[in-house]
């Protein structure tokens, strides 16, 4: 019998999942057709649509959301390249972690955009700041996941191991690693919508081109119509990010006993 759910089950699962889009979208239709909103305030949702094919067609929306990518990208994967080694080393290293719990402890639940106007005096306004804006956002996230994955890891693995004549290099590479690897890659899961959040609000707060630009430079002309169609597409950018690391994160875990569950 095949692991994968039958198609029927899933299109049943899809169907679930978008009915509140459905019924959103219903609603901002009715709206517009009984004028409970003023269209200024609630555009219809066939000149916003109408507003997005053409950004698509002219390019706009290509430049922007690759620019906004770009930098969200970078800024993650700064992220990770700093964060997963340092939460590795807090939960292995007493003195790495006295160090550095305080200031995860303080700076996961912190409004990390409030830094913004620091990194500007120290990166400029162009794409560096923006980029280590994003960084900083995301490292608490990736730095608490690496800590908590490998204290997690169950300690009759490693003594199995060593029993077994394994070093420790190789205890950590294929025993906490590979075991701290789902706590891992859930934590990445939050950082990188966190991540694109940020990057969308330094470039809206910041000005410049991207997403988050774009939408400031149609609200400065008063065009609401503009200001939803980034809207949208910032959605529909984060929505395929996140369903890209889902999909990714179910691969790098095909051996784990929660991709068996499925």
């Amino acid at each position: 019998m095949s692991a994968r759910p039958p198609l029927l089950r899933q299109l049943r699962h899809l169907a679930l999942r978008s009915v509140a889009f459905v019924v959103l979208l219903a609603a901002w239709v009715i709206a517009n057709r009984f004028d409970l909103i003023r269209p200024f305030l609630l555009p219809p949702l066939g000149a916003v649509l109408d507003r997005i094919g053409n950004d698509i067609v002219s390019g706009a929306f290509e430049g922007n959301a690759a620019l906004t990518l770009y930098r969200a990208l970078a800024g993650f994967a700064i992220a990770c390249a700093i964060g997963i080694p340092l939460g590795i080393m807090v939960s292995r290293r007493r003195l790495v972690g006295w160090f550095v719990e305080p200031i995860v402890s303080v700076g996961f639940p912190m409004p990390t955009i409030a830094f913004l106007p620091i990194f500007m005096l120290w990166f400029g306004v162009f794409d560096l700041s923006k980029i280590v804006m994003t960084a900083f956002s995301a490292i608490f996230t990736v730095i608490a996941a690496a800590d908590a994955g490998t204290r997690g890891v169950e300690r009759h693995l490693v003594w199995s191991a060593e029993s077994l004549g394994a070093t420790r290099t190789e205890i950590f590479f294929e025993v906490m690693l590979p075991a701290a690897m789902p706590q891992i890659l859930t934590g990445l899961q939050v950082a990188l919508p966190l991540a694109l959040i940020v990057e969308v609000a330094a470039e809206m707060l910041m000005g410049g081109a991207g997403l988050g630009g774009m939408m400031v430079h149609a609200e400065n002309y008063a065009d609401s119509v503009g200001v939803y169609a980034g809207i949208v597409e910032t959605a529909a950018v984060g929505g395929i990010a996140v369903a890209l690391m889902t999909r990714l994160r179910r691969y790098l875990l095909r051996w784990h006993a929660e991709a068996a569950a499925r």
